[in-house]
């Protein structure tokens, strides 16, 4: 090393060997390098223990059925890190970042493999002091009542008008108000400003928990229902899979 840098590294002596001041100098940097590639080798096995997958669906569907449940998933499974994707657009959940989304079960895109998730029910919910001041409501009087309605981006979705057309109720002129959230929505109904539309598999928790109530006994099946997609051309990782199978398992125990 002395013939290479031409510099004098060592103090030779009969005691021993010591270092000379540039010597010091050149193993603080070595060390230092040594060091620095140690944490990066530790970085990378850490990385790969904790692999990651990314998860997109909507707002109310994170809101209301899977972040209740995440927890169970953490629990059993700490080594996966899920990023969450959140739009109501279709199109946002099919870029390549996204390993599995939740969408709209219409329709079929090209490239892509779905699972049903479950069959679901739609009934009006509001809050509590709604539902005490219109206790004696009976089902043709909802048309007067403030609805609230969705400006849903996915066009299949039932509103009001196909609610009330479905139950056969007349109705000429609705009044209320639109929102283009579902959670925005539901939180304008447990605050007794009107009536919305409720998804069983989102609202059943807040009804059991007294947030909501059902306002009268109408109610219709859900003739779209939500699905978990992926795209067939993008294998899946292992994690993913596990992910997967457990949305499975978490829609199917609702049916049971």
């Amino acid at each position: 090393m002395e013939d290479e840098l031409g510099v004098k590294l060592f103090i030779r002596e009969k005691s021993g060997v010591q270092l000379t001041p540039s010597a010091q100098d050149l193993f603080a940097e070595v060390a230092a390098s040594f060091s620095r590639c140690a944490n990066a080798i530790q970085a990378v096995k850490l990385d790969q223990r904790r692999a990651n997958v990314t998860f997109a669906c909507t707002d109310g569907f994170a809101t209301f059925w899977l972040m209740p449940r995440m927890q169970e998933f953490w629990s059993r499974y700490p080594h996966i890190s899920v990023n969450h994707l959140i739009s109501e657009h279709v199109r946002d959940m099919r870029n390549a970042e996204v390993d599995l989304f939740v969408r709209p079960a219409s329709g079929a895109w090209p490239n892509e493999r779905t699972e049903m998730l479950f069959d679901d029910l739609i009934y009006p919910v509001c809050g509590p002091e709604f539902a005490e001041r219109h206790r004696d409501i009976i089902p043709s009087d909802l048309p007067d009542l403030p609805l609230l309605d969705m400006d849903w981006v996915n066009l299949d979705w039932p509103r009001w008008l196909e609610f009330l057309q479905a139950q056969a109720i007349p109705h000429q002129g609705l009044r209320g108000q639109r929102f283009g959230q579902l959670s925005v929505m539901l939180s304008a109904a447990a605050a007794n400003q009107g009536v919305g539309l409720g998804w069983d598999s989102l609202v059943r928790p807040l009804v059991e928990e007294g947030r909501l109530v059902r306002l009268t006994n109408l109610s219709m099946p859900d003739p779209v229902g939500f699905c978990l997609a992926w795209n067939e051309r993008k294998p899946l990782s292992p994690s993913a899979i596990i992910l997967k199978d457990w949305i499975l398992e978490q829609a199917r125990a609702m049916q049971s």
